[in-house]
C-alpha cells in the first residue's frame, strides 16, 4: 500500500465508497455501521485496508466506536462471511451494501448467498449511462476498463460455479 509507504493516508479513485459510507452514516444515525475490507495480497497480509479507513471515516465525521471494522478478509466472500461472524445479521434485517459500482453484481450476490439482506448502493461510476457505439476514452482507460471487467466477470464466474453468489448476475430484487 502506498499508504504504508507514504505514513500517511493516501485516497484512491474509490473514494466515494468512504464519502457514501460517512453521508449515510449521518443520515441514518441508529444504523449499525460495518467496514469490511482485509488484504488480498497473498504474500503480505499486514497492511488490511480497514485499519487505513477508520483515519478517514473519523475525518468525514463518523465516530468509530459506531464501526465494526472487519480487517481479515481477503476477497469478497471473505468480506460477507466474516462481517457476519462480527455483527450476525438476521434474515428481517436491513443492510446497505456500499460498494464500486463494477463490482456490486458480484458483492450483492455473495452478500445474498452469505444470508445478508443487501439493498445495493452502488458508488464510484466509471462509466456514463448513456450507451453509443462512439468511443469515449483513450487506450490508457478503455485497457483499465477491459482489466477491471475481466477481473470482475472473472470472479463472477468463479463466485458462480463455486457455490459463492446466489446467481450467476445478481441484480435488484423486489
Amino acid at each position: 500500500f502506498v499508504s504504508d509507504d507514504r505514513k500517511s493516508t493516501v485516497i484512491n479513485g474509490a473514494v466515494e465508497r468512504l464519502t457514501a459510507f460517512a453521508a449515510l452514516a449521518d443520515r441514518y444515525p441508529d444504523a449499525k455501521l460495518v467496514f469490511t475490507g482485509g488484504s488480498g495480497v497473498l504474500t503480505d497480509q499486514s497492511l488490511k485496508e480497514a485499519d487505513f479507513a477508520g483515519p478517514i471515516l473519523q475525518r468525514l465525521g463518523i465516530k468509530l466506536d459506531r464501526v465494526t471494522f472487519e480487517n481479515q478478509s481477503r476477497n469478497t466472500a471473505e468480506n460477507a462471511s466474516l462481517s457476519r461472524a462480527l455483527v450476525s445479521p438476521t434474515p428481517q434485517g436491513r443492510w446497505v451494501l456500499v460498494t464500486s459500482a463494477f463490482h456490486m453484481p458480484r458483492a450483492a450476490g455473495v452478500f445474498r448467498q452469505d444470508g445478508w439482506n443487501v439493498i445495493p448502493y452502488p458508488v464510484d461510476y466509471a462509466t456514463r449511462q448513456d450507451v453509443s457505439l462512439r468511443p469515449r476514452f483513450g487506450l490508457r482507460e478503455g485497457m483499465n476498463f477491459l482489466a477491471s471487467a475481466l477481473r470482475e466477470w472473472t470472479g463472477l464466474t468463479f463466485y458462480w460455479l463455486t457455490g459463492r453468489t446466489n446467481e450467476f448476475f445478481p441484480g435488484p430484487q423486489e
